[in-house]
């Protein structure tokens, strides 16, 4: 697997959301990542992510019926208020396991804890990978073991280990000042295949040394979800072992963020940035992609109509495969559109593909085909639609269907 290095990444002006040094870039907060033979030997397939003080945590998990067995334990330890640990392995999702699975997944808290010397109940458990299998745990066990002795000396271990069909690390970075201190919000993803607006197939572990109330953390985190991992589309498919985890350790030696505080709007879209530039690798990583999709939406009545047009579009199997083709074909935009269950006047309604508009108040606009065939020729393509409806706007991203998706999962477990 091709894996992009993360080093040499250009550095970005003070307080810029910049890629690099991701969930470890908070401090207090430290990582390893190792190889135990759950994947191919000498792959990173478990990494452990530590703080040295307890966190509050606040957390977002898959909206698929059928839930990985890590979910209710990582659930357990969130509702318990007091993180110090994510332990977590790629290439098997101990999904579809039954009460075994459970018991697995509660060995993985425990042995972490007691690795770590921290109480089991402060240890989130995840697992990504193949559905419907026992995770072999005498090698989860010694990589746990292996990875809490080692903390520190790779943290970007953790960011290679949670990858499975992924051809890149995603890591993300922002620095916001809070009480006059200088407050870092860190961020490590993985996602490519099965990803769809339910909380992605996807997981992320974000990190901050700000001291935020519990609420109010979980109130932020949520909306940032919402804006973000929730507006990510590979292949419509929402995977069982979906998780999100936002861990504050206070250490920056803030005020307490809270719903009061005058920088929590300074806060509040710092999380939303981090989260926003990993949903935006996580499209563009998507499994066989060549093209990244944005879909901006603007003129909506409410933000929620505005989100659901955006995303119908950028999931249409039709409009992603006519962007591989670099046909813009907009009559696949305006179906997506039509089919969204957004309501809103289609008289007002006009549709773009990068800088040539094809399609105004409803009616085609004369454009010469070339030059928008032209607008999806690069890595990026941005699609706009503008409506007549009111003030409000949302963004949602995807990718193109190429063979290479179909190549990937035609023998993903062969």
């Amino acid at each position: 697997m091709n894996k992009d290095s993360t080093n040499g990444i250009k550095v970005a002006a003070p307080g810029d959301c910049i890629s690099g040094k991701g969930a470890t870039a908070a401090a207090g907060f430290s990582a390893s990542g190792v190889s135990c033979g759950v994947r191919k030997s000498g792959v990173l397939d478990l990494a452990v992510l530590f703080s040295e003080v307890p966190c509050v945590v606040a957390g977002a998990f898959t909206q698929n019926a059928f839930r990985g067995a890590p979910l209710g334990v990582t659930e357990g330890a969130v509702e318990g208020g007091a993180l110090r640990a994510v332990v977590v392995n790629s290439g098997n999702a101990n999904a579809a396991t039954g009460a075994a699975g459970v018991e697995d997944a509660r060995r993985m808290q425990e042995v972490a804890a007691d690795a770590l010397g921290v109480a089991a109940s402060t240890v989130a458990v995840a697992s990504t990978g193949v559905i419907g299998e026992r995770l072999p745990m005498s090698n989860i066990e010694d990589g746990i073991m292996d990875a809490a002795a080692t903390l520190g000396n790779r943290d970007d271990g953790l960011a290679e280990a949670i990858l499975t069909t992924d051809t890149r690390p995603k890591q993300v970075k922002k620095t916001v000042e809070v009480d006059g201190r200088t407050v870092t919000v860190g961020g490590t993803a993985k996602g490519s295949g099965m990803i769809h607006p339910n909380m992605g197939t996807m997981l992320a572990f974000l990190t901050t040394d700000a001291e935020v109330e519990k609420e109010y953390l979980q109130r932020t985190f949520s909306r940032a979800v919402e804006r973000s991992f929730n507006r990510v589309t590979v292949d419509g498919d929402t995977s069982p072992s979906d998780m999100a985890l936002l861990l504050a350790n206070g250490v920056a030696g803030n005020g307490v963020l809270d719903e009061n505080h005058p920088d929590r709007a300074a806060f509040a879209e710092a999380v939303e940035e981090v989260c926003r530039g990993l949903a935006k690798m996580i499209a563009r990583d998507g499994e066989g992609a060549t093209k990244l999709i944005t879909v901006n939406v603007s003129g909506a009545g409410d933000e929620a109509s505005a989100s659901a047009l955006a995303k119908s579009v950028v999931g249409s199997n039709l409009v992603k495969a006519a962007v591989f083709g670099e046909d813009a074909n907009w009559g696949r935009a305006l179906n997506a559109l039509g089919y969204s269950g957004a309501e809103f006047d289609v008289s007002g309604a006009s549709i773009s593909f990068g800088e040539i508009e094809v399609f105004k108040n409803s009616e085609p606009v004369p454009h010469d085909p070339g030059k928008a065939n032209a607008q999806l020729s690069g890595e990026e393509v941005v699609i706009t639609v503008t409506l007549r409806e009111g003030e409000a706007q949302a963004t949602a991203w995807g990718c193109d269907l190429t063979y290479g998706y179909v190549e990937i999962n035609g023998s993903y477990r062969t």
